[in-house]
């Protein structure tokens, strides 16, 4: 074979070489492309109706014995941060893409009953990311916070209602007959405290419109959650910043008289377990909507809106008994008793690679 013929000859296998890559490169591109049509996104919403059910939660019983502010300020935020749908769906794709990588199908017949549809059971998914740590800054704002209006057995006893609650310690207590039980999880979270911080302030009443952060800033919010406690007025328990908000503002609100064990209806610390959920992504459990509008988790039943008190089971509506003990509705403290692995699944993708929490459990 002649020089000229060898030259042809390599030229030729170096062209089939690159056209084989090309090829492969393009079903690459067409394998994601497929798997990110895969992630339905089409019951993705971001606004909701909060706005409208505040102002009519004094005419309503059912919606008027607990105040959480989340979705009003979310629902303001959003008005003034154009880009922060676009970063909301992101890190709901992020989340959805996680979980059908990571979960296994999900199966009729797990909680519910009480009338009409059936529920769904979710199994866990194993992200291998084991317990996840979260230290904590709390700032306590009050006029006399240096003599301790909110003392140190409140901040003991709220660190403890929290890491019960994400570890499941309470399903024990769930009432009688309700077939929820099996959905109770784990949620895999715990709190270690960082650092408490007392500000004396002569304010009275700080609102929801973050001006207690803006006074006193987060502390390396990126790494650490913070809390804020302070009288917030109005009726209002807590709010907190779903992900991808300012890193200035990012943080839970309480009011001091539901922060840790204070006795009273709200008074067991749930009100930060509920916020906390916020700042971990979750909805409210009926979705600030009504029977068609979802939290965005299979386990837990649609419900047309929030429930108060401590109702006797089954509270039904939208066909299926209302999930009532989740932490995520507005029940009594002593009243509410679980997260689902719906919800559980739905929290820990924000601490993988390139979530949006990730910097907090080091990823």
């Amino acid at each position: 074979m002649t020089n000229s013929n060898i030259l042809t000859m390599k030229k030729l296998l170096l062209s089939m070489a690159a056209l084989a890559f090309l090829f492969t490169a393009c079903d690459a591109d067409k394998n994601e492309i497929v798997q990110e049509q895969q992630i339905d996104m089409s019951d993705f919403y971001v606004y909701t109706d909060a706005d409208s059910d505040e102002a009519a939660k004094s005419d309503n019983k059912k919606n008027a014995s607990k105040s959480c502010a989340s979705m009003t300020v979310l629902n303001r935020q959003l008005n003034k941060n154009k880009g922060l749908a676009k970063k909301m769906y992101n890190i709901e794709l992020h989340t959805r893409k996680f979980i059908a990588g990571k979960g296994k199908p999900t199966k009729p017949g797990g909680g519910g009953g009480g009338g009409g549809d059936s529920d769904v059971d979710v199994a866990p998914i194993e992200d291998n990311m084991g317990v996840i740590d979260i230290p904590v800054y709390i700032h306590i704002v009050y006029p006399d916070a240096s003599t301790k209006t909110i003392s140190n057995e409140q901040v003991t006893t709220q660190m403890a209602t929290l890491n019960a609650d994400f570890r499941d310690k309470n399903t024990d207590q769930l009432p009688s007959g309700t077939t929820f039980a099996n959905d109770a999880t784990d949620a895999g979270f715990s709190f270690s405290l960082a650092g408490t911080f007392r500000y004396d302030d002569s304010k009275s009443s700080w609102g929801t419109n973050n001006s207690v952060k803006a006074d006193y800033p987060p502390i390396n919010p990126e790494t650490h959650m913070n809390i804020w406690v302070c009288n917030i007025g109005g009726g209002i328990l807590g709010y907190a910043q779903f992900p991808g908000g300012n890193e200035a503002t990012d943080g839970i609100v309480l009011g001091g008289d539901y922060f840790g064990n204070t006795g009273g209806p709200y008074g067991a610390g749930r009100t930060a377990t509920h916020e906390v959920g916020h700042y971990l992504n979750l909805r409210h459990i009926w979705g600030d909507g009504r029977c068609r509008q979802d939290d965005f988790v299979a386990d837990t039943p649609s419900s047309n809106s929030s429930n108060g008190g401590c109702p006797t089971f089954p509270s039904v509506s939208c066909k299926t008994a209302d999930m009532t003990m989740n932490y995520m509705d507005y029940t009594y403290d002593n009243c509410m008793y679980m997260f689902t692995d719906g919800q559980r699944n739905r929290m820990r993708p924000l601490f993988a690679q390139n979530g949006a929490r990730a910097a907090m459990a080091g990823n």
